[in-house]
């Protein structure tokens, strides 16, 4: 399954509410707080390639607070849960 990483930086003002938002996106199936240059980030599994760039630029990128993103997919999961197991994910 495609799987997209997009690290965020939000408005300090705002991550708590940013990353409920977040949450209420159709396919975004985590939100992290995080340290470092970024303050969240945010994993999206979802049926193909398109529809994730649709939900990025449509709809997460234009929640309040986010000042900028960096948007990564993966191209295969490592899952202890798999024994350690190369797993594709497209």
């Amino acid at each position: 399954m495609p799987t997209a990483i997009i690290l965020l930086k939000v408005d300090h003002r705002k991550v708590t509410g940013t990353a409920e938002k977040l949450l209420d996106i159709p396919d975004v199936t985590e939100v992290y707080s995080i340290s470092g240059r970024y303050d969240l980030l945010v994993m999206i599994k979802c049926d193909s390639v398109d529809k994730i760039e649709t939900l990025v630029t449509d709809q997460l990128l234009r929640t309040e607070g986010i000042v900028d993103s960096e948007t990564m997919f993966a191209f295969r999961s490592y899952d202890k849960r798999e024994g350690g197991r190369a797993v594709q994910v497209d």
